[in-house]
């Protein structure tokens, strides 16, 4: 299937279900989605950082330090972020990722969805899609945090990914 013919839910301010779209439509016309953001650590502890496919319909080529994506119509953020994170790291039997919070990113030119992040350790053997991931390494926190300055990432995995720091931070 075409990504761009997947169904999603719209959903208003409050996260409630107010129509379906195909993916395709709800990006063309701004219309507000629900996502997961999976932060997946190897044993060691490292983050999983990938490079994004020149093909990806929302930010190609663009780095990530999250796993995840769209939540499809009718499907809990639970289920999408475990669906997520296994298709993207390319394994099966990744433990039930952990919901840390949610949050509605907004880019200030009128896209925005209701992001929910989690925390998941994969100490599988990685095997990301080929037409997802053109380059990908688990890196130590510290790299992560260099690169940020260096490295075009994807705009709502970095809110995302503030965001978190600030959560951990808090508690």
């Amino acid at each position: 299937m075409n990504p761009a013919d997947e169904i999603l839910d719209i959903v208003d301010e409050n996260d409630q279900v107010i129509a379906q779209y195909p993916r395709g439509e709800a990006y063309a016309r701004g219309l507000r989605h629900r996502c997961v953001f999976i932060q997946a650590r190897d044993a060691a502890g490292r983050l999983f950082v990938h490079r994004r496919t020149a093909t990806k319909l929302v930010f190609p080529a663009l780095y990530d330090m999250f796993v995840g994506g769209v939540v499809g119509a009718g499907e809990s953020y639970d289920e999408a972020a475990l669906r997520e994170a296994e298709e993207e790291l390319g394994v099966s039997g990744l433990p039930r990722p952990a919901f840390l919070f949610k949050f509605l990113y907004e880019d200030g030119a009128g896209h925005s969805w209701w992001s929910a992040v989690y925390g998941v350790r994969c100490e599988l053997p990685v095997r990301p899609q080929a037409e997802e991931v053109q380059w990908y390494d688990f890196l130590p926190e510290e790299e992560v945090e260099r690169r940020l300055g260096q490295w075009e990432w994807v705009p709502d995995g970095l809110a995302a990914y503030e965001r978190l720091r600030a959560f951990r931070s808090a508690r």
